[in-house]
């Protein structure tokens, strides 16, 4: 009898796994099938959402089958801690599979209107446009620059709907006064903050913020990020490098930050400036002398004069020998890496050289053909107006 009993047991539980295997294969394929969506939706995730909660939104919306399914698939991806907040796309038929990778994954907002104020070396440009969600494209809706005494009626429209995602990117080489000068025009930050930041110690990128952010918390997280892309820059630095410092590294990449916007050029501007600095020579860097004139306080607006290129200052490197005592601007983690990784080159000069590049050289005679060539060129554009 036990015998029997044993023998069913057996069956029961052979049938029970086959069950047991038939609903997980029914379950992953429910997973990564098409959804139900007929249209694609504007998801909102707020602060402190969890799966539990985003799933039965989705199945309010019909854009799930199955809220088991959709919180079992996100434990088994180890994806259920890394819900981000914000508002997201969610396309037509999407599979609970792609809403999952859409919502965890991060980066800027992916629909509804929104708001990019746009901080660079000059002027603060406030882009306003918003998400067609059948077409997956930005609709501009208006643009101006900052601190205008009118503004687009668009602006005022979206400000008051209460739904709109504010983003701000900064420029790479931008100064910290522009920084905080810059977020000081922006209507939706708190103003709790008015000394200047360090030089160099804001990241220039993208930051989502919301309605109420106070300008401080703004520059913390600039000062955080930039701070974690130097420290991963210093410690992955080549060997030999003629800086003693963290901070040193950070002069360094500023002035290759404002030497040139080619990105493919850093890191041979860098290489110039650390053979320079290796054989004793003046860095003789154009942006040092304005830095010393302005102070990173806006823009010098015209050439050099002579004498400001012999005069006196701290950050003025045709007079002072080595590194100047501050950066002269905030560089962007491409700018830090080629500082800290240039290329190996004989290079020890540089000018422009009429492509928005510059043509480089080993010894003074081919510096002073390349310059000459550059005076060329800019005859030539001074006599076509």
């Amino acid at each position: 009898m036990w015998r029997h009993i044993a023998a069913n047991a057996f069956t029961f539980l052979i049938v029970g796994l086959f069950l047991m295997a038939g609903v997980v294969a029914w379950g992953t394929r429910q997973y990564s099938a098409a959804g139900p969506l007929d249209a694609a939706i504007c998801l909102e995730v707020p602060s402190g959402g969890t799966m539990r909660r985003l799933s039965a939104d989705l199945v309010e919306r019909d854009a799930i089958s199955s809220a088991f399914i959709f919180e079992t698939g996100a434990d088994y991806t180890d994806k259920s801690g890394l819900l981000k907040q914000g508002r997201f796309r969610v396309p037509e038929q999407a599979s609970m599979e792609e809403i999952i990778d859409i919502v965890t994954r991060g980066g800027r907002n992916t629909c509804g209107a929104e708001v990019i104020y746009r901080v660079g070396i000059n002027r603060t440009i406030v882009d306003v446009r918003e998400l067609d969600p059948a077409t997956n494209e930005f609709i501009d809706l208006a643009s101006f620059q900052a601190g205008e005494a009118e503004v687009p009626e668009a602006y005022t429209e979206v400000r008051a709907d209460g739904e709109a995602t504010y983003r701000i990117v900064i420029a790479e080489g931008a100064t910290s006064w522009q920084i905080l000068n810059a977020l000081g025009q922006m209507d939706i930050l708190q103003s709790d903050i008015t000394d200047v930041p360090a030089e160099g110690s804001l990241a220039p990128q993208d930051y989502i913020v919301r309605e109420g952010d106070t300008i401080s918390s703004v520059l913390t997280r600039m000062r955080d990020t930039q701070a974690a892309i130097m420290t991963t820059a210093w410690e992955n630095r080549v060997e030999g490098l003629p800086l003693l410092s963290a901070e040193e590294a950070m002069v360094l990449a500023s002035i290759i930050e404002k030497e040139t916007s080619v990105p493919e050029e850093r890191r041979q501007v860098a290489s110039v400036f650390v053979n320079r600095l290796n054989r004793g020579m003046r860095l003789q860097t154009d942006p040092t002398v304005i830095y010393g004139i302005t102070r990173g306080e806006g823009v010098l607006g015209r050439g050099l004069r002579q004498s400001e290129l012999r005069g006196a200052t701290p950050w003025n490197t045709y007079v002072i020998e080595g590194l100047p005592p501050t950066p002269i601007a905030n560089p962007g983690k491409a700018a830090i890496e080629a500082a800290l990784n240039p290329d190996t080159t004989e290079y020890i000069f540089f000018v422009a050289d009429g492509t928005g590049g510059h043509a480089f050289a080993t010894n003074l005679d081919d510096h002073n053909r390349n310059v000459a060539r550059w005076r060329e060129i800019e005859a030539e554009r001074a006599s076509d107006g």
